[in-house]
């Protein structure tokens, strides 16, 4: 095996899946820290903790070549002042605490990524945004990324290299965003929302978890990095690509005043529409990364392809 243990803090998602088979058949042991017990799946293993106390779980870390903590209460939800506490606190919590065990190891983990969001920028539409000459914006969302960043930062690991790795849309064939936006396609209502020419930040789910192998065996890299492909799209031109893969002549359009009633109506918020994330990954592509597919044509096309 190439690797001893990967430890998924949180890692009982859809991500979490992603990267614990992605690391399958590389490391010897895949250990998930989750609030729920799991049975063991050959070397994917789950251990139970809460996210906020010390316990037995924390000698899994030691040793390990990889940590990357998922945790987060997800944020498609309306924001209110109880779901504002729990989205904070969900993220701010397990940080200090993984931070407050990894400082007292005595073989930390060599690598811990914190998965956060590109959402940390401003809307954008004028120019591209990166980790250099990219700018913070302002709002729920930003101030949620910028306190957990901070948070994160600020922990004491002198031996442990960080990365807070700020993960575009994941595009993916079971989870996340794709399965919505496709079915809507299906139904025929997979015009643009809003005006579309907000820009949309993605990552094949296959790049999501090859790029952490990536910042692994690239020691020089760390401090915030932008996990988006290299190409963002409109949203006009990301359902359009849609309907032509999936073989849908037309789509409705969507205006922002029915996406209002709509996110009401499901419980959630329009900016996570109508928000122009216009992000690339210049870290990445400066160290060479080989994105598995930089395009959007491409990933939508390798998708679709299971259906």
């Amino acid at each position: 095996m190439k690797y001893n243990k990967i430890i998924l803090a949180g890692g009982n998602g859809y991500l979490g899946g992603i990267l614990a088979q992605y690391y399958r058949s590389l490391a010897a042991e895949i250990i998930i820290l989750s609030r729920k017990p799991a049975p063991a799946d050959g070397n994917i293993k789950t251990i139970v903790w809460n996210g906020v106390a010390e316990g037995e779980w924390e000698s899994t870390l030691e040793g390990a070549d990889l940590l990357v903590n998922l945790c987060g209460k997800n944020v498609n939800c309306r924001y209110t002042e109880k779901n504002r506490q729990e989205i904070i606190i969900s993220r701010i919590n397990p940080t200090m605490l993984l931070g407050r065990v990894i400082a007292k190891m005595q073989s930390p983990p060599q690598l811990w990524i914190n998965i956060t969001s590109a959402t940390i920028y401003r809307h954008a539409e004028d120019h591209v945004q990166d980790e250099e000459m990219g700018e913070i914006g302002y709002g729920f969302s930003i101030d949620v990324c910028r306190q957990w960043e901070q948070t994160f930062f600020e922990t004491n690991t002198p031996h442990t290299r960080k990365i807070a790795l700020r993960m575009g849309i994941v595009l993916g064939k079971r989870d996340g965003a794709f399965p919505r936006l496709l079915n809507l396609v299906k139904c025929g209502l997979g015009g643009r929302q809003g005006d579309g020419q907000q820009y949309v930040s993605w990552v094949h789910e296959q790049d999501a978890a090859k790029c952490t192998e990536w910042l692994m065996e690239h020691k020089e890299l760390n401090g915030a990095i932008n996990c988006t492909s290299p190409e963002a799209v409109k949203n006009t031109e990301l359902m359009k690509l849609m309907r032509r893969a999936y073989g849908v002549p037309f789509g409705l359009p969507s205006p922002a005043w029915l996406l209002e009633l709509g996110a009401m109506f499901i419980g959630t918020e329009t900016e996570l529409i109508l928000k122009s994330r216009w992000v690339a990954p210049k870290r990445l592509v400066d160290s060479g990364y080989p994105f598995i597919f930089p395009k959007a044509e491409h990933a939508i096309k390798d998708i679709i392809s299971i259906y």
